[in-house]
């Protein structure tokens, strides 16, 4: 199972909003963009794709921008890489091969099998805003940026 980096910049940058908009505070993608060290044009283009599928919400104007409702946050990281994606990939060998199942296994199949249900069970059972909560209860940063040394500071 590999998420392309469009699916990656998308579940990153809508966890972003789950934690840091609201329907009062709407956030711009340059803003979000160097937040979480995504390339702005790239993520603009998501999250035209991500409006559409009803999984962030918009408002154009002098106070606009992307922001969540109560009705995106229930919505769920799977539904993310399902609008990104679709639901194909997720089904890929982790070596690539063209045919990979319990009955034709790759080399790896039998290993990566559990973690992989294991992943997408937690996609597809928690909403982005429990998502986000945990995120935030444990601290963790929502950033491509290098963190090392806030690591190395420790």
């Amino acid at each position: 199972m590999m998420l392309s980096r469009a699916s990656k910049y998308a579940i990153l940058s809508t966890l972003f909003l789950a934690e840091h908009s609201s329907e009062t505070h709407k956030i711009s993608v340059k803003v979000i963009a160097e937040s979480i060290d995504v390339p702005n044009p790239f993520l603009a283009k998501l999250f035209q794709q991500l409006v559409r599928g009803k999984i962030i919400s918009s408002t154009k104007g002098p106070n606009g921008g992307f922001y969540l409702t109560k009705k995106n946050g229930k919505r769920t990281v799977l539904d993310i890489i399902e609008n990104i994606d679709g639901l194909s990939r997720l089904n890929e060998c982790f070596l690539g091969l063209s045919e990979c199942d319990g009955l034709n296994p790759c080399p790896v199949h039998f290993i990566v099998e559990p973690f992989k249900n294991g992943i997408l069970g937690k996609f597809r059972d928690l909403s982005i805003m429990e998502f986000s909560k945990e995120i935030i209860a444990q601290g963790r940063k929502l950033t491509l940026k290098d963190i090392s040394t806030d690591f190395e500071k420790k």
